[in-house]
């Protein structure tokens, strides 16, 4: 069954592919492939060599081609299987296999980890099975070499998907995962890039395994357009004495990173969030120490350096690191009722736009933006916040909004009525304000939160209306379940 249309640009290639094929070592011969292809009734073999790491294929169809009245049964392998061979590592999108494979004329493509060792295998049939025609040309055009220049080709491309899927009705927080996926694939390829350019430059290659992770929006995967960065690196723990040599090459791949994707189009964080920022960019247990401090300091800073952090994701380099340190962080803060008070009250100026008599509250202050609604600040913020409040409470490791207010509704934190109030709230506001940011796109305005309440539909506005008394509600009860207050 063909896969939704956001869910085509973001499933990943291991989650579709095919058991691995037979393998035989490099050195073989061609008799022993054909038996190999007989016996194990494959339409393929690898050739891999003493790591597992495919160097070859030879297809049925090959056998037919090439064998079967050119070659003896003694003759080397290597002299008609298909090499060097294309290869797609199980982390990447499937939609660029599906591209690699239509641009090559290829039917088989080995799917690899992050050590490129063999772990299944992508048919062309097999993915073209689950895409739908009217794709193609989107996938063509989101996939592009690995390098800056490309990368700044599908950010490009990345517009007029969510523009198309925008305009089908898909639903807007898909499309928001849909941008997140690119974006974190964005960061995958660049990082790669940026690592093969160190090991040209004579740096070698990473010192020790590392997970690049985003945060803020990006984490959640709910991003909107044109994102800033806001990045970091774990790094797997090292002894002190190699300290210089091992945060050295850490400290110049970030930096090639931030500036790649800055080039690609994602503009560097005014507030240094970014893995350049050693604060950014810590060993394992050096961030299981700044999880403690922050935790058990509860001043301003560490509340607002924790709340910035707490919805990070892996995206690229050894994704356990990531996982790991979440599993940390959901254990230290499950029951932690001092430290979620503090940080949700030190976010309490975020409330929503809505005032006396259910009035929007407008923008005042920005000449710009005076009479319009920022709904991010004053409407998806809010929920956000408390809905991540509830979570981390709870003991939900989750990051994404819709996620957590599924996992509170089924732990009975929220009943039935206040999770299809929250989930309706989130589809509505991020649904105005995706759509206000693509008609700024397309008329060559800089893209913002804002959005104009004569823009809406009396429907709209009055589903805005509703959207906000239930965040304002939600954080009415997270601010009295913390602090003991009534409302």
């Amino acid at each position: 069954m063909p896969l939704s249309r956001a869910m085509a640009f973001r499933r990943l290639a291991g989650e579709h592919m095919l058991a691995a094929p037979p393998t035989l070592p490099l050195g073989s011969s061609v008799g022993e492939a054909v038996a190999l292809l007989a016996e194990a009734t494959a339409d393929c073999v690898v050739a891999v060599d003493a790591n597992n790491i495919p160097r070859g294929v030879l297809t049925e169809q090959d056998v037919v081609r090439k064998v079967a009245f050119r070659l003896d049964a003694g003759s080397p392998l290597d002299t008609i299987m298909s090499q060097p061979v294309r290869v797609i590592r199980a982390e990447d999108l499937m939609f660029h296999a599906v591209a690699r494979m239509r641009r090559a004329g290829l039917h088989h493509m080995p799917v690899v980890d992050a050590r490129d060792q063999l772990v299944g295998m992508l048919t062309l049939d097999s993915t073209l099975v689950t895409i739908n025609s009217q794709l193609v040309e989107q996938i063509e055009n989101l996939t592009q070499p690995e390098t800056p220049d490309g990368m700044t080709q599908v950010r490009a491309a990345q517009l007029l998907v969510a523009e198309q899927l925008m305009a089908d009705q898909v639903p807007t927080p898909d499309i928001q995962a849909l941008v997140s996926h690119i974006n974190n694939d964005v960061y995958r390829r660049l990082t790669r890039h940026c690592i093969r350019a160190m090991g040209y430059a004579g740096h070698g290659p990473p010192p020790r395994d590392f997970c690049l992770i985003v945060m803020g929006s990006g984490g959640r995967q709910e991003s909107y357009l044109n994102p800033d960065q806001d990045n970091g690196l774990i790094i797997a723990d090292y002894p002190d004495a190699e300290h210089d040599r091992i945060d050295g090459y850490f400290s110049e791949l970030a930096d090639r990173v931030t500036q790649a994707m800055h080039g690609a189009g994602m503009p560097l964080c005014n507030g240094y969030v970014m893995a350049v920022n050693p604060l950014w960019r810590k060993t394992a247990s050096q961030w299981r120490a700044q999880m403690d401090y922050w935790i058990n300091r509860r001043n301003p800073a560490a509340l607002r350096l924790a709340d910035i952090f707490f919805d990070f994701r892996g995206v690229a380099g050894e994704r356990r690191l990531a996982a790991e340190l979440r599993d940390y962080i959901t254990s230290r803060l499950r029951n932690n009722r001092h430290f979620m008070r503090d940080m949700f009250l030190q976010d309490e100026h975020f409330g929503v736009a809505l005032g006396l008599f259910n009035r929007f509250i407008l923008e005042k202050e920005d000449a710009g933006h005076r009479g319009e609604l920022n709904l991010k600040i004053t409407g998806t913020l809010p929920l956000v916040d408390a809905v991540r409040a509830l979570a981390l409470l709870n003991g939900v490791a989750d990051t994404g909004t819709l996620v957590r207010i599924a996992k509170l509704k089924e732990l009975a934190v929220l009943d039935n009525d206040e999770a299809d109030y929250l989930t309706g709230a989130f589809h509505h506001i991020t649904h105005l304000l995706l759509r206000q940011q693509l008609a700024d796109q397309r008329k060559g305005e800089a893209v913002s939160n804002y959005v104009h309440p004569d823009s809406l539909t009396d429907r709209e506005d009055d589903q805005l209306v509703d959207a906000l008394k239930a965040i304002r509600d939600l954080r009415d009860r997270v601010r009295s379940d913390l602090s003991g207050e009534l409302f």
